[in-house]
């Protein structure tokens, strides 16, 4: 009798789209994109919906501060970048006069870099939103919509840069000068620079994940074929968790209703949660654990 509840058991849980790890469930908040409304999704660690946002306009990269406030970048017209409370008000504003904003990093002295397109450019501006530095950005990519997307500004004071329509990722210093740069990753929307001084890439939709030392040898990558049912589409967003493992973000981009939204994996690629809700999200492009 035990032995045939224990059977039960398993079987209603195992198809659920909500796979908990050893340390237990996230709380998630991404950016639905695409097929589906353009809107902030706050879940819970049961994966339910507690809060939702619709900003301005097309919005597809934000980052969590650590008082819990968003800061995001909107691309419409007008277009810049905004933070807000978790329950969406309004605490500062940047409204930019380029064509279009997506990518934003709230800095350790209080101001904000700004991926600003056309001109392709890193704008710092302070709390007041005034202008403080520009940094010229590289890219070879007609159009200004895929100029740029995420900016990380780094410890010895360059600029890192995913430039998505060229597939490029580059560190600049602050006059622009370009100091290094990986190239031939597609739509590439977030890269990362490690403690070890390696680069970890979001390949897009080469639907691999992959880490570059400064020489640009990959060291560590991981494919769709590693792991085959969460059908990696477009790697989109990545973050690298106190536990040493990776969030990333799957766009599901003519893919919607299979495979995973979000998954954590270890390093040795190992999948330790996932997330695959088709009924309420059709695809997202940034997702974060929160608390993190």
């Amino acid at each position: 009798m035990k032995r045939s509840f224990l059977l039960l058991l398993i079987a209603l849980f195992s198809d659920t789209s909500l796979v908990q790890a050893q340390e237990g469930t996230r709380r998630l908040l991404f950016t639905e994109y695409g097929q589906g409304p353009n809107r902030f999704v706050e879940l819970d660690a049961a994966g339910k919906m507690v809060w939702e946002f619709k900003p301005p306009s097309i919005t597809v990269i934000f980052q969590v501060l650590e008082n819990g406030n968003i800061l995001f970048g909107y691309g419409g017209q007008p277009t810049g970048v905004r933070e807000i409370t978790s329950r969406g008000e309004t605490v500062f504003d940047y409204v930019s006069k380029s064509h279009q904003v997506f990518g934003c990093e709230r800095l350790a002295n209080g101001n904000t870099l700004v991926a600003e397109q056309g001109p392709c450019q890193a704008v710092e501006v302070n709390p007041k939103g005034e202008i403080v530095h520009v940094t010229p950005l590289t890219t070879k990519v007609d159009g200004y919509h895929l100029e740029v997307r995420n900016v990380h500004k780094l410890a010895n004071g360059n600029i890192l840069a995913a430039h998505e329509g060229e597939g490029a990722v580059r560190e600049v210093d602050p006059q622009g000068k370009v100091v290094w740069e990986y190239t031939g990753v597609t739509n590439t929307g977030e890269a990362l620079r490690l403690a070890n001084g390696n680069t970890l890439i979001c390949c897009g939709t080469q639907k691999r994940l992959t880490e570059v030392t400064p020489d640009k040898k990959i060291v560590w990558e991981f494919k769709a074929d590693d792991a085959p049912e969460l059908n990696v589409t477009w790697v989109s967003s990545v973050q690298q968790l106190k536990n040493g493992n990776l969030l990333v973000g799957n766009f599901l981009r003519g893919q919607e209703g299979k495979g995973a939204h979000a998954f954590e994996i270890t390093r040795d690629k190992k999948v330790v949660w996932k997330w695959a809700d088709h009924s309420f999200v059709k695809s997202l492009t940034t997702v974060r654990a929160l608390s993190e």
